[in-house]
């Protein structure tokens, strides 16, 4: 038996119409995401820092929300400029020394490879030898004209991140400012009372939820850094590791790990070949200090201070943290988890709703009201 199916002009139309307008703005999303980036981890930072921002603004005599958000950035930015000063200077150090380095290990190759000379004069490979020196020779212009594009390259990526910086900053006063006007807008829009106080409690629980989250994991990423500064520092006394080494071993254990599962691994392992350029003991014992502090973190200072503020399984926890690391790299690894627990929450109401609507469509004398309730 053959089924014909008929679809008019105008349905088919439309739904190609529709197909390709979900295309398009897919692609427009993709060709936007650095845009969404920057303004994803604004609203975060926004987020983060609007109970600050309050509570300087309420101590202020004129209550000015202008005022708090001032005060709040100045001392940001004092910490950020602080922190730099104390973080590029190592590094220039370190980079300048792993330079004066190279000569040494060139050397040294150079001094034990008399074995790989006999080897080449005892089986005649002087020819193939020469041949790779000339292409090597040969291509030398093109290895430093591509040098100097990546150079170029690289210096256009630290201009274009600290535009982004700047950016995301600016979007963040602003949302400090402008964001009580905003939302008082939007819940002026309904109509209907019920609904606006229902849609209310639930987004005062997405937003317990993002800000618990936030501040849990500045947190627990704030005693990571600090303590893996001291050891460092601890370490400079009798190792030849650099005192001002910990700086940079505390800004890059605070940034990673605020990326959930894997992200203070990163940072350790990091930390360890930074300080293996200097001291080798010294690297052995931070790779041990490491793995003792991850235990520690992981059973104790983590659970007791997040305290349930997201609730969700590890798998999710990683499958989220996976897709926002793939897609939008360590800011999106970043925000991951909070639009995650969002996500949850949404869909946690969603059953909820529909629970009591089953038990309401299975009692027959719900079903007589609705009925009375729709005929009158």
């Amino acid at each position: 038996m053959k089924v014909r199916i008929e679809i008019d002009t105008q349905t088919f139309v439309r739904f190609w119409l529709v197909v390709i307008g979900f295309a398009l703005a897919g692609v427009l999303l993709w060709n936007a995401r650095t845009a969404l980036i920057i303004i994803g981890v604004a609203f975060f930072l926004a987020l983060a820092l609007n109970n600050p921002v309050a509570r300087i603004a309420r101590l202020l005599p004129g209550k000015s929300r202008v005022g708090g958000t001032a005060l709040a950035f100045t001392a940001v930015v004092a910490v950020l400029g602080i922190f730099g000063f104390l973080v590029v200077p190592p590094i220039i150090e370190q980079s300048v020394k792993f330079a004066e380095t190279i000569p040494e290990l060139v050397n040294n190759a150079q001094q034990r490879s008399g074995g790989l000379n006999s080897f080449v004069e005892r089986y005649n490979l002087e020819p193939q030898i020469d041949s790779a020196v000339a292409s090597v020779q040969e291509n030398a212009s093109r290895w430093a004209t591509s040098l100097g594009r990546n150079v170029v390259s690289g210096i256009s990526s630290v201009a274009s991140f600290f535009a982004a910086l700047l950016l995301v900053l600016v979007l963040t006063f602003l949302m400090l400012v402008e964001g009580p006007m905003w939302i008082k807008r939007l819940w002026g829009i309904y109509r209907d009372h019920d609904k606006m106080e229902y849609h209310k409690r639930l987004a005062e629980r997405m937003y317990t939820v993002v800000t618990a989250y936030i501040s849990g994991q500045l947190t627990v990423s704030a005693i990571g850094a600090f303590a893996a500064g001291t050891v460092v520092f601890i370490l400079s006394f009798f190792t030849e590791v650099p005192a001002n080494m910990a700086m940079p071993i505390i800004a890059l254990t605070f940034i990673l790990s605020l990326v959930p599962m894997f992200g203070a691994t990163i940072a350790g392992v990091l930390a360890a070949l930074l300080l293996g350029l200097n001291d080798v003991t010294a690297a052995i014992i931070y790779v041990v200090y490491f793995v003792v502090y991850q235990q520690v973190e992981n059973n104790f200072i983590s659970p007791t201070i997040q305290s349930k503020s997201i609730d969700l399984t590890a798998l999710v926890v990683l499958v989220a943290a996976t897709i926002g690391l793939y897609m939008f790299g360590i800011a999106g690894g970043i925000i991951a988890i909070p639009i995650a627990g969002c996500i949850k929450v949404l869909l946690e109401d969603y059953l909820d709703r529909a629970k009591v609507s089953r038990k309401k469509s299975r009692n027959p004398v719900a079903k007589l009201a609705k009925k009375v309730k729709e005929s009158a």
